[in-house]
């Protein structure tokens, strides 16, 4: 088996983790975290969730780390 099939196989099992945690990972606080811009006028609205995008790739970096450790 190539890397690539294990990879695609890896990326699979993961997708299908998220999809069936889903009801507990809707309920997580990202998008209200302290650190998250939101700007709120009468005519206008503006999100910046700088602090869930830093958790968010942190959480991205290591799985793909994780991934090339196993896999390579």
């Amino acid at each position: 088996m190539s890397n690539v099939q294990k990879i695609i196989i890896v990326a699979g099992i993961i997708i299908i983790l998220f999809g069936l945690t889903w009801p507990c990972l809707s309920k997580l606080p990202f998008g209200k975290l302290p650190g998250d811009i939101v700007v709120d006028k009468p005519s206008f609205k503006f999100f910046f969730p700088i602090t869930s995008m830093i958790i968010l790739s942190i959480i991205i970096s290591v799985i793909v780390w994780l991934i090339r450790k196993f896999f390579n």
